[in-house]
């Protein structure tokens, strides 16, 4: 198990990173009023999955005992994972604008996932 727990502390900067970078390339692009593309999108996939297998490192860690964190570190990675199912479920409504909507999106898991990290014993 101490190698998922490895896995979860160092996957931690790939999901954050990319999130951010991804995000913040979405906000650009809306404040420029540019189609988001092809590279976007293959990029928003590329960092919502990152997020989520952090996500899933965590709930595996999680259910098999280990807490890599206090309270909060678990309440953030559960807020990552319902943002994520919100998102989803407003995908059509997120791609009127989906540079814009994706891109905030992403800043805010972005967000999340720092808070789960500052929350760490």
């Amino acid at each position: 198990m101490s190698t998922i727990l490895t896995l979860h502390q160092n996957w931690f900067y790939v999901a954050v990173i990319s999130t951010g970078l991804v995000g913040l390339w979405g906000v650009i692009l809306a404040i420029t009023r540019r189609p988001p593309g092809r590279a976007f999108g293959i990029a928003r996939n590329a960092a919502i999955i990152a997020m989520l297998i952090q996500v899933a490192l965590g709930a595996l860690l999680f259910g098999s005992g280990m807490t890599p964190g206090n309270a909060f570190h678990i309440f953030y990675g559960a807020v990552i994972a319902v943002t994520f199912t919100l998102a989803y479920i407003y995908r059509a409504t997120m791609d009127r604008n989906p540079a814009l909507w994706y891109g905030i999106l992403l800043l805010f898991v972005m967000g999340l996932g720092l808070r789960a990290w500052s929350n760490v014993n």
